[in-house]
């Protein structure tokens, strides 16, 4: 298939056109680099471009026929979104329909859309199923349930086909060390335990130590972003082999504690993560673990990649050989 892969120059993005092009599609890239890297667009042509202006999409879509697009770009900082909620929906949303508009107009009906476990909010049990009430509690979260909404509103209109893919804690990196995780600001946990243990940053802050989970430290299910990137690619061939809009979860079913996260890594790398105590977030639940049995089904979803030291090794690879640059 040829593939338009919106934000396919960023962590996730770049990741899933290596698996696209494994799988032996022809990839575009369509980045305007705010958070995307040039050097991650490896497998195809890259166009510079940006949602908010309609005539870089329809020329990107005038560039060859398309058999579908996946979409990454968008904001994606949470703390950001609650302070700039504007920012957020004029380029999530505003951007999205854009995107959709311009795929009507050349007759694209399929697209992966990348969503979030965050459009499921304050959850008080686990494992999550697709079926839970979503509600989200951040702009961020709200932006990608517009889209999902947004996205089953236009299959029921006009035919366009989509799967969503909820992800939960995206970690790791290439094992191949081609391309990898770099953010600026940095949100990740792991990045940032990485980096501590490396002298790059300051000591890792845990926040909260009084969680009801085992040890205290909140529990998140971390899934291998090149796990992430083969769902990708199989959410697509789903869709070109007729298979109808649906939304899916993106875990492992396994959930891992913060402290978890730092005594695994101090084991892996033997450097130990410098770090303190701190005061519970305002709206971190204490545990999100995804059931990723309808993605199992349907999409034949499978992590390979995802054991806790495999994220660990290709992510401490990464960082240690390939730091950020100033």
């Amino acid at each position: 298939m040829k593939v338009l892969v919106t934000g396919g120059a960023g962590y996730i993005g770049s990741h899933t056109c290596k698996a696209l092009a494994k799988a032996g599609h022809e990839i575009t890239v369509f980045d305007n680099l705010c958070y995307g890297h040039r050097d991650f667009a490896k497998w195809g042509p890259l166009i510079e471009g940006d949602l908010a202006n309609r005539e870089e999409i329809e020329k990107a879509l005038d560039s060859q026929r398309f058999d579908g697009v996946i979409h990454f770009a968008a904001y994606a900082y949470v703390g950001e979104s609650v302070d700039h909620p504007q920012k957020y929906y004029q380029n999530n949303v505003v951007g999205t329909l854009n995107l959709l508009d311009a795929m009507l107009q050349h007759d694209v009906k399929n697209i992966v859309f990348s969503s979030t476990c965050a459009t499921y909010g304050m959850v008080t049990k686990v494992p999550i199923t697709e079926d839970f009430d979503q509600a989200p509690i951040n702009p961020y979260g709200h932006t990608k349930l517009m889209i999902e909404q947004i996205l089953k509103d236009y299959d029921h209109a006009y035919g366009l086909k989509s799967v969503a893919l909820r992800y939960f804690n995206a970690a790791g990196d290439d094992a191949d060390e081609e391309i990898g995780e770099w953010h600026d600001p940095e949100p990740h946990l792991i990045p940032l335990a990485i980096l501590a243990a490396l002298g790059k940053r300051p000591a890792l802050k845990i926040f909260g130590t009084d969680y009801p989970t085992p040890d205290g430290t909140a529990i998140r299910d971390y899934i291998h972003v090149a796990d992430l990137a083969m769902a990708h690619v199989q959410s697509l061939d789903y869709l070109q082999n007729g298979g109808e809009t649906g939304q899916f979860n993106l875990g492992t079913g396994n959930g891992y504690s913060v402290q978890q996260i730092v005594d695994t890594i101090g084991k892996v790398s033997g450097t130990p993560v410098p770090h303190q105590m701190a005061p519970r977030r305002a709206g971190d639940p204490a545990e999100l673990v995804a059931d990723a049995s309808v993605a199992k089904q349907i999409l034949g979803f499978n992590p390979t990649s995802s054991d806790l030291e495999t994220i660990i090794k290709t992510a401490w690879n990464w960082h240690k050989n390939h730091p950020v640059p100033d």
